[in-house]
């Protein structure tokens, strides 16, 4: 992939973003008719993770537990931010970096299908719903919520925990952002999965090794799928990533 990638047809793109997000969610109802292992797997994941001495998801809930309102405001992050800050990545990417949107539109594309197989192979309890954690389910006690009960919930897979695409996702928008941009302070895009990290584990969403296995994949994923070669057109203050003549009017080659 070069960095002078033209930019896609959009109607195209729209096209193929709703096929992926319709085979997320189909892939994702999928997921219950497989979940006869997911608690006896959330004991074998709270287990390891107290072997490997990891940090108790006990301490970053504590500090949510301090006032209604923060804990509501990270329920809120969990609810609202996820979607949203991917789609206004991706059309920022689609607008002013084309090459770099087709790139991370296939990172995203791997990461998701590859924690969808995770999700149907290893049914996974999150924390809120297992007793050994002592964990509470901040989004039912507090709002807002986005889950209904399991047994009645038609909408998600909710022994769909590992990996995390809350964070992998996050992971990919900041890393994507630092690679298509110039600024000194792109590195600070990175503080967007370090608060979801503490938002999926401290509303019980979420293990730690979640959000590991999710970046795992990622990094995989960005082995095998190189970014397009940073220049000074692609990551420019503020200009557009220039698009060939024959790229113009949004047609061209790249998929």
């Amino acid at each position: 992939m070069t960095a002078r990638t033209a930019r896609p047809p959009l109607l195209r793109e729209l096209l193929l973003v709703a096929g992926l997000f319709l085979a997320y969610k189909a892939g994702r109802l999928l997921g219950p008719d497989h979940t006869d292992g997911a608690f006896p797997n959330a004991h074998r994941v709270w287990d390891l993770e107290r072997a490997l001495r990891l940090p108790d998801e006990g301490a970053v809930q504590s500090l949510l537990l301090h006032g209604e309102a923060l804990a509501q405001l990270a329920n809120t992050y969990y609810a609202t931010v996820h979607f949203p800050a991917t789609a206004a990545f991706l059309v920022w990417l689609y607008l002013r970096r084309p090459a770099h949107y087709v790139w991370a539109r296939r990172v995203l594309a791997t990461v998701t299908a590859a924690a969808l197989v995770v999700h149907l192979v290893f049914p996974l309890a999150p924390p809120r719903m297992l007793t050994a954690t002592g964990l509470m389910d901040t989004a039912r006690v507090f709002g807002p919520s986005v889950y209904g009960p399991p047994e009645s919930d038609q909408l998600s897979n909710q022994f769909a925990a590992m990996p995390s695409l809350h964070f992998g996702w996050a992971l990919m928008l900041a890393v994507g952002l630092i690679v298509a941009t110039g600024s000194r302070l792109r590195w600070l895009w990175l503080l967007h999965p370090a608060l979801t990290l503490l938002v999926i584990v401290g509303t019980a969403n979420h293990y730690w090794l979640d959000a590991l296995v999710a970046a795992v994949l990622l990094t995989l994923a960005l082995a095998v799928i190189h970014a397009p070669r940073r220049t000074a057109a692609t990551v420019g203050r503020g200009g557009r990533e220039p698009v060939p003549a024959e790229g113009r009017g949004l047609v061209g080659a790249g998929r």
